[in-house]
């Protein structure tokens, strides 16, 4: 089954990394969280990957291409410039990279891909959140409900933690928790190929415009995930991605 990852936004709120690279390509334990996605995705047996481009996507193409090259440890003849590679990469995947505009917004860098997704079933998701999402669950759920889409819903985590009172004493302190029914749109999506119906031109937003009619014509699920979720909209998100990683605490490191 095909992956779209959307790789092409601007990024701004993250602008403190986002000037040099576009937001796919920051980094969460040396490794751009883009290869963080796609290694969830590898994980549960989806290897095909189409990366919708925008800003700055020269980058994400000369990291893949450069991704079997330069990866592990090698010799080089400086004599003849032989290059012997000793171990590295063993991904295999097959990585589309499509130009998809500066300016299209989500809904119409999609549509862009419409001619190699084809007729089957697709999964879709932004190029900035991990999380910890059984994906063949998701799958399964989709397929059940025979809808044209398929959000996996999710609970943020509360910015702050709380205060517990006894009277007007302060009891404890209590984590931060996750918001109570605010449920949110966390990426992580299945579509069949009737979206398209859906995404009129370069100008759609997916969620504002796509996802919001398929609603209203109840054609759309939602599979709802409790665990782990998290966005890196912000560099406060960068560095606690960043602590999990380093900590060894980061759930949506499946693949090992």
């Amino acid at each position: 089954m095909k992956v779209v990852i959307l790789a092409g936004g601007l990024g701004t709120r993250l602008a403190e990394e986002t000037v040099v690279r576009p937001k796919p390509m920051v980094e969460i334990g040396g490794h751009p969280i883009l290869w963080h996605i796609m290694k969830h995705y590898a994980h549960h047996g989806f290897k095909e990957f189409f990366l919708a481009l925008g800003y700055r996507g020269d980058f994400i193409k000369r990291y893949f291409i450069d991704y079997h090259a330069l990866d592990g440890s090698m010799t080089v003849d400086l004599s003849c410039g032989k290059v012997e590679k000793h171990g590295g990469a063993t991904d295999d995947w097959v990585v589309h990279l499509a130009d998809t505009g500066q300016e299209t917004n989500t809904g119409g860098r999609l549509r862009r891909l419409r001619e190699g997704l084809g007729d089957e079933t697709f999964m879709l998701t932004y190029g900035d959140g991990v999380c910890d999402v059984n994906l063949r669950d998701l799958l399964a759920f989709h397929r059940a409900h025979g809808r044209v889409a398929t959000v996996t819903a999710v609970r943020p985590p509360a910015r702050f933690g709380g205060i517990v009172f006894d009277g007007d004493l302060v009891a404890e302190f209590t984590e931060k928790p996750q918001i109570g029914e605010g449920w949110i749109n966390g990426g992580f999506m299945v579509f069949e190929p009737a979206v398209f119906d859906y995404l009129e031109g370069d100008h759609t937003v997916l969620e504002a415009d796509a996802l919001e009619r398929l609603a209203e014509d109840r054609q759309l699920a939602a599979f709802r995930h409790d665990n782990f979720w998290q966005c890196m909209d912000t560099l406060r998100d960068k560095r606690l991605l960043e602590s999990l990683w380093e900590e060894k605490r980061a759930p949506w490191r499946s693949w090992e």
